[in-house]
């Protein structure tokens, strides 16, 4: 009876039959092939061919099945491509069995002509790590005239100590190079740069100029730390653009000042479940001051507290809480707080007089444009006399005066208007208005000469200089002054003594601040000599003569000379 035939069986022959080391004898095999397949490079390595060799032959057929006397040998044949070889193991491939290379060389080591001399070498530029940082500024270099690398060589934290302390209230030309320090696109120090932007924010806030400190920290990235997010929030707080800084804030709580802040912007951007869940948990957690959860408490129910009487205003309130008092409608006055919350006063929420005195406080820093002041002085008639409105009065009648041409009218307005803006400290923000109107205008006498003094106080000092009144006493070493030139022959008191030392021809920079000039250490050298002037300007007239001498070797000219005028012409600073 035929017997089927069973898988794994051919016709005439025994089974085939597998032991478990014949299958211990593919795995190599199989191993290699993903070897290869990885590129590890055993292909041309003697480790490849050392494995195959070590790997056990698969055993024979069982000779019970055999029928009949095993075969003669047959002669070796040349092996073809493919074809195995007796005793090598099953499906090896033959470059595989290439002998393995010189025993001296590493098995890894691929046997490969060298190319380092053939191959063509590419180009290595190098490039300072300081060069990669991103400039930070808000005013191009080109306009400054202040180089990118001003900060180069200098300890970040020395500098924002100077950035801090360097005072300049009592000279406009020092504001004015202080904002050009701050708002100038520079880059910062390798070490330490996040220190550096945070004392410029600081700065900027410090002199009341919130808006070009959100400018700069948008710029620079206001969610990358929580201290640059701090900054800003403030900063819009105070400019009204809250918005950008609570939407912000929403996406990433993390960055959050302190948990009021996320009350405030959960309700200010329409959330006001989400407010209302975070007050009630503030409350349960103690995680707000007390005073701020009663202020927290009017912002989000006005009409349970509609006739509950005023909050007790807190003395020194960071601009959270200034916000919050103006929204539920208790808005706290600026003059007793610092500069940066006057800027919340030049908003149409305040009142004409509010506006005035913030604009005249902040322009008496610099931190005001002279034109913004111009158009809220010139905005409506004065309500009232006294203070503020005679200033304003004096000044609306001199600028009539102005648009007339008329040499008598303005004669007799100049005076009252000069001692206007000297009471308010504003007088450089005027002579910027009207200098070129009185420039076109034949006075005489008083009048010419107070028209003159103011001219010298204007960017265009230097034109006005070579047309001196001829009644001016001191008008030869003021116009010196003003012409870079002024010398020991016409000073006559120490100070300007002290001034023509530092113009003459063989002043230099006193050696602390030169050794820093010659390790390019420029933004250093000049916060240093603003220090030296502001010493000078008290009295130490040494001091007064390295500053003006540093200004004018490191090409700040145009300070210098500005300095030194407002010095002599300024006579209450």
């Amino acid at each position: 009876m035929p017997t089927r035939q069973r898988r794994g069986e051919s016709v005439g022959a025994a089974p085939l039959m597998r032991s478990a080391s014949a299958g211990a004898a593919f795995r190599p095999n199989r191993l290699l092939k993903q070897m290869l397949v990885l590129g590890l490079g055993f292909a041309t390595s003697g480790l490849a061919a050392a494995a195959i060799a070590q790997t056990p032959a698969a055993p024979a057929a069982s000779p019970v099945a055999q029928s009949g006397p095993p075969s003669p040998a047959t002669p070796r044949e040349t092996p073809r491509s493919g074809a195995a070889k007796p005793g090598d193991p099953l499906a090896a491939i033959d470059w595989l069995a290439t002998p393995a290379p010189d025993a001296g060389l590493p098995g890894t080591v691929l046997l490969e002509p060298p190319v380092a001399g053939s191959a063509r070498r590419p180009e290595v530029t190098v490039t300072p790590l300081a060069s990669l940082v991103a400039p930070i500024g808000l005013v191009k270099p080109a306009s400054t005239g202040l180089p990118v690398d001003l900060w180069r060589g200098s300890n970040a934290e020395a500098l924002a100590t100077l950035l801090a302390s360097v005072p300049v209230r009592k000279s406009p030309a020092m504001q004015s190079l202080m904002f050009t320090l701050l708002l100038s696109e520079t880059r910062p120090p390798v070490e330490g740069g996040e220190r550096l932007l945070l004392a410029r924010l600081d700065r900027l806030m410090d002199l009341g100029a919130p808006d070009p400190a959100q400018a700069l920290a948008e710029q620079a990235g206001p969610t990358r730390s929580k201290a640059r997010f701090k900054r800003w929030f403030d900063a819009t707080l105070l400019t009204g653009d809250e918005q950008q800084a609570c939407s912000a804030l929403q996406d990433r709580p993390h960055l959050a000042p302190d948990y009021a802040s996320r009350i405030f912007c959960a309700a200010r951007l329409g959330d006001w479940s989400t407010a209302a869940l975070l007050l009630e948990a503030a409350h349960a957690l103690d995680l707000v001051d007390s005073r701020q959860l009663d202020l927290l408490d009017r912002f989000l129910n006005p009409d349970v507290f509609e006739d509950a009487p005023p909050l007790r205003a807190p003395k020194s309130p960071d601009p959270l809480t200034f916000r919050l008092y103006e929204t539920i409608g208790e808005r706290r006055p600026t003059s007793n707080l610092p500069r940066a919350f006057a800027a919340a006063d030049l908003r149409d929420i305040a009142g004409w007089k509010a506006q005035l005195e913030a604009a005249e406080r902040l322009t008496r820093i610099g931190a005001l444009n002279p034109n913004h002041l111009l158009g809220l002085y010139t905005e409506r008639s004065p309500a009232a006399s006294g203070g503020i409105w005679d200033r304003v009065a004096a000044l609306q009648r001199f600028e009539t005066a102005l648009e007339t041409g008329s040499a008598e009218a303005v004669s007799k307005t100049l005076p009252k208007v000069w001692r206007a803006m000297q009471t308010a400290q504003i007088e450089t923000a005027f002579a910027d208005l009207f200098a070129d109107q009185l420039a076109r205008i034949p006075l005489d006498g008083q009048a010419a000469n107070l028209a003159w003094r103011i001219r010298l106080l204007a960017p265009t000092y230097e034109t006005a200089s070579h047309s001196p009144p001829p009644s001016q006493g001191r008008s030869a070493f003021v116009a010196a002054v003003a012409q870079g030139v002024p010398t020991q022959e016409l000073a006559r008191s120490g100070v300007e003594q002290a001034i023509a030392a530092a113009f003459a021809a063989d002043s230099a920079a006193p050696r602390k601040l030169q050794r820093l000039l010659d390790n390019g250490q420029l933004g250093e050298s000049i916060l240093r000599a603003m220090q030296l002037f502001a010493q000078g300007a008290d009295g130490n007239l040494g001091d007064l003569t390295d500053a003006l001498a540093t200004f004018r070797a490191v090409g700040l000219e145009d300070t210098a000379r500005r300095a030194a005028l407002q010095l002599l012409l300024l006579d209450h600073r």
